[in-house]
Formats: C-alpha cells, structure tokens, sequence
C-alpha cells in the first residue's frame, strides 16, 4: 500500500490534478512517445536516409535545438501572459498549431514524415524538429509547476522529481516494447503517424489548468517584464550556490560522449555481430526503461535523504564501469565467458539507464531548487538548456570519434576503441565534485535573501491543476 499512500500524499500536498498533469506530459506524451520515435528514427536514419553512424549522431545532434531555446519558452510562461494566463496558452500551444485548428503540432509533424515515403533529409529534420519543439514547450510549462511548487515545499522536492522520472519510465517502458514490433509491421515512417495521438493529449492539460487570471499585469510593458527577468536570473546565475552546480552538470554531460548510433548499428548490421532484429532491438530498450525505472525507485526509497555529492560521487564511478560492458560485447568475450548476446546486452542497458538514472535524479532535484521565485519556468528551462547544450556536445564529439576512428555502416574494427575512451572520460567528472553542495537534500539551497524576490505581484499565485469539475 505504500505507493498509494505516496500518491495520496502528494495529491493532498499538491493537489492531485498537478500529480495528473505530470502523469500526462512526462508519461505519455514524453515518456511514451520518446519511446515510440527513438527506435524509429534510429532505423529512419540508417534504412531510409542511408547514413553513416556519426552522420546520424549529427542529426540527432540537431534534434536537440528546441531543448535548448527553453528558456525562451520560460521566459514567455513566467513573462507574457496571454488573456491574462501564464501557463494555460502555452499547454495548449504546444499540442495546437494556430495555423491548423484542431491539429497537433507536433501531430502534423509527425504525420507529414509519415505520408511522404521519399521526404529528403532536409524536411524530415525541419518536421522532426517541429514535433521536438512541441514536446520542449509542454515540458518547459509543466516544468515550471513541478518547480513552483518545489521552492514553496522544499521537503517534496524529491517526491516531485520522482514522479516524473516514475512517469516517464513507465511511459518508456510501454513504448519502448510496442516499438519494434511497430516499426516491423508499418515501417519507421509509419510509426510516426502513431505519435500525433499521444502529442495531442497535451491539449487536454492546457484545458483543464486553473489560474489566477493575473489582470494587474496586463498594463505592464512587455519588455519591461523581459528586463526583470533577465536582471533576476543574472543576479542569480552569480550567486556562487548556483553557478557552480551548474558548470558541474555541464561538464559532466559533456565529456561522456555518446556513441550510441556506433553500437546501434554494430547490433544489427554488423557482420560477426549479434544481427538484432527491429523487435529485440525495441525489447533491448524497454529493459532500459526497467532500468531507469528501477533507478527512480532506488532514489525515492534509499537514497533520496544522502547528500547529493555523495550520491553523485558512487553513481559516476559506477556510470563510468558500466561503459565497459559495451567493450566486453563489442570484443564478444562474453560469448568466451558464455554469455549469450541478448541476454548481456539487456543486463548492460538496464544497468546502465539504472545507474544513469540514480546519477542524474540528485541533480534533477538541486536544479529545482535552484529556481527563484517568480521565474521558476525560465530558471529551471534554463538550467536544462545547459544540460542540452551538453548533451548536443556529447552527441557531436562522439559522432566526430566516429569519424576519426573510421566506424561506418559497414567497418566496426575500432568500435571498441571508441568504447574505451567514452568509459574513461566518464571518470573526468569526480574530479569536479567540489562544485555539488553537500547540504541536506530536504533543505532549500538558495540564500534567504533570494527565497524572498519576487517579480511582482502576479507572481505570488501558485499554479495548480483543477479538473472542470472543479471548475464549474
């Protein structure tokens, strides 16, 4: 019964209509669609556009530009209001584009790569990254309650980002499952129509969101709220609290590079090598999304009450020894320790979105209270821009490794190099462990002085979700 007193709790503390609209935006429309469009595009990119490993980790490079404008989209949520509404509008625009009604945004862009069989790369990127810019702006806004509501309840924090790593694993686990056989029977193309129905659930959280309409607002400029905005979260960016976590994240995401699309293709084109079909390569994944799952379970259960340095310390060791796993298959001596290839490829993705998951979730919950008052959407959109900036450097200079190292679709010979300098750089990051705070996790990380700035008036209202019931 504990985790239905869990969710009691946190609906009772929060409101259970916000514990509902995480549920929606990270568990379906991202947790599950990710896990729908991952191994689509995968096989988009290698069967349909004929690239190469690192061409595809360039593009998959690209697919990470709307991430890293969040914080724009912060900035509209926390500074223009729309009929006098701050988060409403932008729920809603994210799952509706104004120059189709009653259409998805990011439903369009994936039906249009879908119904055009021979699409150049050109307009599948632009329509790939218009269903990305979709889902970054639903996630910047139902970011912003998750770390309002964080700031002004310090101690479930961590219940809070639980939540949405439980929802979004579950969510990936159920389409991760569903996406190689889907790929098998409609193509990669195909599967993308299936995306427009899980985009367009987005709309429904826009329509069932409750808030203070802020009318004293309106007679404010709009480039004066962009200036204190601006002017607030420079004057935080300096605060030594907040800066230092920062670099840290990047930094640590940077220098792990990723080689994902090298070991994707050695798994299924590689000759001499495991030969994975489209549905194994999709059951590969979702035993990853048990992984992170499991990783959510272990934070919230043990570790959620140890100092985030500590916990950041063991779990980075532990990423960076997992990354030899890979080099073990890729040089096949788990078939000399009798191994077969399935079976080790599932303990090394679930041990390693496990552990990927327990590194990542203490920093999760030191980003949410990092944000200010009054500029919570655009602090925390900030500081995952900086973690997509790092993560499109990881994806370019592993797709560079690549390249120097001659792997192709065809020629794997020095995969496993490639291997060995991404599980080394991964120790890099223990060396910067004296920009993580050791406060307690419970506790609020900003100075006092800072917990009371405020924006204005119309910031003091705490978003909530409320059901039409409700409502009426």
């Amino acid at each position: 019964m504990q985790p239905i007193h869990w969710f009691r709790m946190l609906g009772e503390e929060l409101h259970w209509s916000l514990v509902m609209g995480v549920i929606v935006v990270y568990g379906i429309s991202q947790g599950f669609g990710v896990g729908l469009v991952r191994v689509s595009t995968q096989y988009y990119m290698k069967d349909d556009q004929k690239l190469q490993p690192s061409e595809a980790q360039l593009f998959f490079g690209l697919l990470q530009l709307p991430w890293i404008v969040k914080p724009l989209w912060g900035l509209l949520t926390d500074t223009l209001p729309v009929l006098g509404y701050r988060r409403r509008p932008y729920f809603i625009f994210a799952g509706q584009n104004p120059c189709f009604p009653q259409c998805c945004l990011t439903a369009i862009s994936m039906l249009a790569v879908s119904l055009q069989p021979n699409l150049s790369l050109g307009y599948a990127m632009l329509f790939l990254m218009s269903g990305s810019t979709g889902m970054a702006i639903s996630d910047v806004t139902i970011d912003a309650c998750v770390t309002q509501n964080s700031v002004t309840h310090p101690a479930l924090a961590g219940d809070m980002q639980s939540l949405c790593g439980l929802s979004a694993s579950i969510g990936s686990l159920v389409g991760f499952s569903l996406s190689g056989f889907l790929v098998h029977l409609v193509g990669p193309t195909g599967v993308f129509g299936f995306l427009s129905f899980p985009a367009g659930l987005v709309v429904l959280v826009g329509m069932l969101l409750r808030e203070g309409n802020l009318q004293r607002s309106v007679h404010r400029g709009v480039h004066e709220k962009f200036v204190d905005a601006g002017k607030a979260m420079w004057r935080t960016l300096k605060c030594r609290e907040v800066w230092r976590p920062c670099l840290f994240m990047f930094l640590s995401i940077c220098v792990s590079l990723h080689v994902h699309e090298g070991m994707f293709y050695w798994y299924t084109d590689a000759e001499g090598g495991p030969s994975f079909s489209q549905e194994i390569v999709g059951s590969i994944f979702s035993f990853g999304a048990i992984g992170s799952l499991s990783g959510v379970l272990i934070y919230q259960n043990f570790l959620k009450n140890h100092p985030l340095r500590d916990i950041v310390f063991w779990s980075q060791l532990l990423f960076s020894l997992s990354g030899l796993l890979d080099l073990m298959l890729v040089l096949r001596i788990n078939l000399k320790i009798g191994f077969p290839d399935y079976f080790f490829v599932v303990i090394d993705e679930a041990v390693s979105r496990m552990i990927g998951r327990v590194k990542w979730m203490p920093l999760l919950v030191l980003s949410s209270k990092l944000c200010p008052p009054g500029i919570e959407g655009t602090f925390f959109a900030l500081l995952m821009s900086i973690d997509h900036i790092g993560l499109l450097f990881s994806t370019w200079l592993g797709g560079l490794l690549l390249h120097m190292l001659n792997v192709t679709r065809t020629q794997f010979d020095n995969l496993w190099f490639a291997l060995l300098i991404r599980s080394m750089m991964r120790l890099l990051p223990v060396a910067l462990l004296f920009l993580i705070p050791r406060a307690d996790p419970n506790l609020s990380v900003l100075p006092a002085e800072m917990l009371k700035m405020k924006k204005g008036d119309d910031d003091q209202k705490n978003t909530e979700m409320a059901s039409l019931i409700d409502g009426s």
